[in-house]
């Protein structure tokens, strides 16, 4: 490889750790503080619907653009995988002045396609989603008694046989005055008619504010068409405007203008910065969380008090009466012998398709590192929502940096099941670095097909794409390939005891074996179907998550859970006679994933029964498909793990001649 091309490939690999770096977010860092009359934008984040799970530009619909062009906003690898689209808008805001009636533009006539497009996004529920000092535009709403809060607004509702276009926000920004002894003040320069007064008495010195609350009501209000024309952006609309957001007025027809304005209110808040995402953050159903981690304890208990058993009055009662018979006795005991001891020559017996198992594990050990650090980072705060995109970026990014734990396993398993031969790890250490990467951008690239057809901003660009393979292949790659090198170079696990070379029989079984293995599934399951409500809720029904602390603990519980019955089943299998436990024991934890893709089966049946269209259901059952293949390789090699050590020990501690 040239020099040239290294350099290119380092670069990129500054690039990526740089742009990471832009979302790391700690709360309570980088406040902006603004002098009284600075100007305020806002941006305008994709189109997004519960309904479609499609997202789309801002400016598709016939919106007002801003006078200085349409731009996009800096955006990180995170953001555009989520299909966000941060861009301008022409909303802007003078700090701690209040303004109303303010027009911004009168549309041209509603083409007949415009005309149909805005009726569609307005059946498909679509949101507005606006952005003003990286907080989202909170909606409050009152339904049966119950106070709601939502991100964003509706494009427009239908009424009967109407459709109305909400074209007038009253915007309330809450700040919080800085107050800071050590920092100049400003002085304020805002029209002083239209300044709200900080307090009764007046000061020689204004200080700055600090943006704490992005509120938004949309309204539907009728403007007098002609009385717009010859206003410019940003000129007072000449009538006073009332708004009602239980009314609507503004219906849309083809072949007419639409206006559109707003008004902005200011209010002193007592919430000071690093609370300010208390409000779109705030926990909700704590006890469920609670329950579910009481309950999956009590499956822990359960399973543990069986492992227990295994080891204190089984193994060790066996080990000990096998070990304290003379050779005599022992030949005699041979005869009548029954059960796990009767296969210590083929347990060790290396499986069919032993290289795809070990490739496999590896993949499993790199994606189930990479959701431990995640989680972790992300529950000590350096992962918050508020810095959208940096938790799917720091996925990647250790995803590729675990790729050298991946290789290394791959290949020590490899050459431990091949009695220490090294040759050929190449070829396992590459296959581990293209198996799961290439069955989730064989998935991907299907899905991003589907999102072009549709011309959604969900779909990846071509660049970005390009970006991804080259991650792949310029980092994660080699990084695989120098874990699988030192795997090679480690001494591999030797067996405790000799593998015969004719295989033993194994008995005919009363039941199939794999009818065991997969309802063992049920158990991990039932530690995390209740937290995986609140994730799919997260991903699909457009609610933050940030419990990651209780996600955390679930996750570890998991692990645990899927190590007891990995290790229950295993000896269940060997007291039968059957040696053949290393894909069982794979699976036996990993079949947990088909109980949580029949779980988003049901989720899309009876809680997004309202998702519409072949291409909306096609995304969401090909991204539950590449969750499940993640959480199969995961949970399995926690299962495989946990019974190669068990199997292990359990035949180094029988002495043969």
């Amino acid at each position: 490889m040239e020099f040239s091309d290294q350099a290119k490939i380092w670069g990129l690999i500054v690039c990526f750790i740089l742009q990471m770096g832009q979302g790391y977010y700690l709360p309570g860092s980088y406040p902006h503080n603004y002098a009284v009359g600075s100007q305020l934008s806002v941006k305008v984040n994709s189109l997004t619907s519960i309904e479609t799970e499609i997202p789309y530009g801002y400016y598709s619909l016939p919106f007002c653009p801003p006078q200085e062009g349409v731009k996009d906003s800096a955006e990180n690898l995170g953001e555009l995988l989520m299909g966000d689209r941060i861009e301008n808008s022409p909303y802007r805001f003078k700090t701690y002045v209040n303004e109303s009636e303010i027009f911004l533009c009168q549309t041209k006539p509603l083409s007949g396609e415009e005309f149909s497009l805005l009726k569609k996004r307005i059946d498909e529920m679509y949101q507005v989603n606006l952005l003003l000092e990286n907080l989202p535009a909170i909606r409050y709403t009152t339904k049966d008694g119950y106070f709601l809060r939502w991100t964003g607004y509706p494009v427009g509702i239908k009424v009967q046989e109407g459709y109305y276009v909400f074209n007038h926000l009253r915007f309330k920004v809450l700040v919080h005055k800085y107050e800071e002894p050590n920092v100049a003040r400003v002085m304020g320069t805002g029209d002083a008619a239209e300044m709200i007064p900080a307090n009764g008495k007046p000061e020689p010195e204004v200080p700055g504010y600090m943006v704490v609350g992005f509120e938004v009501i949309p309204c539907s209000v009728m403007h007098d068409v002609n009385a717009a024309k010859n206003l410019k952006m940003y000129d007072k609309y000449p009538s006073p405007i009332k708004c009602d957001p239980s009314t609507v007025a503004m219906a849309i027809k083809e072949g007419q203008p639409i206006s559109f304005t707003y008004e902005v209110e200011f209010e002193l808040s007592d919430i000071k910065w690093p609370s300010r995402w208390d409000a779109y953050l705030k926990m909700e159903g704590s006890k469920v969380h609670w329950f579910s981690i009481l309950n999956s304890l009590m499956v822990i208990t359960f399973l543990a008090g069986i492992v227990l058993v295994i080891f204190l009055r089984t193994v060790r009662r066996d080990l000990t009466r096998y070990e304290e018979l003379d050779k005599e006795a022992q030949a005699q005991m041979n005869e009548e012998l029954s059960g796990w001891k009767l296969v210590v020559g083929d347990v060790f017996r290396a499986p069919a398709c032993s290289s795809l198992l070990c490739i496999m594990i590896g993949d499993g050990v790199q994606i189930l590192g990479m959701a431990i650090v995640t989680i972790m980072f992300a529950a000590l705060g350096f992962m918050s929502p508020a810095s959208r995109g940096t938790l799917l970026s720091g996925m990647l990014f250790f995803y590729m940096i675990l790729g050298i734990a991946a290789g290394y396993v791959a290949v020590r398993l490899w050459r431990t099941m091949g009695c220490g031969d090294s040759k050929g790890w190449v070829s396992v250490a590459w296959r581990a670095a293209c198996f799961f990467p290439g069955i989730s951008f064989l998935i991907f690239t299907v899905l991003n097909f589907l999102l072009w057809g549709s011309g959604s901003t969900g779909a990846i660009p071509f660049t970005t794409y390009f970006v991804l393979i080259l991650l792949w292949f310029c980092i994660s790659v080699p990084l695989t390939l120098i874990g699988g090198y030192f795997g090679a170079k480690a001494p591999h696990i030797e067996y405790p005891v000799r593998t015969n070379q004719i295989p033993r029989e194994i008995p005919a079984q009363r039941y199939p074996s794999w009818l065991l293995v997969l309802g063992a599934g049920t158990l991990p399951f039932g530690t995390l179907f209740i937290e995986l409500f609140f994730i799919m809720s997260s991903i699909w029904m457009g609610r933050v998550y940030y419990v990651f602390g209780f996600l955390f603990i679930v996750l570890i519980i998991l692990v645990v859970v899927c190590a007891e019955v990995s290790l229950v089943l295993t000896y269940m299998h060997l007291c039968v006679e059957d040696w053949k436990w290393w894909w069982k024991s794979f699976f036996a934890s990993g079949s947990v994933s088909i109980y949580i893709f029949l779980y988003s089966i049901n989720y899309l049946i009876f809680d997004l029964k309202s998702l519409s269209g072949p291409v909306s259901a096609t995304l969401y059952l090909g991204y539950s498909l590449f969750m499940v293949t993640a959480i199969m390789l995961a949970t399995g090699t926690v299962g495989f793990l946990s019974s190669f050590w068990f199997v292990h020990y359990l035949f180094s501690s029988v002495k043969l001649d």
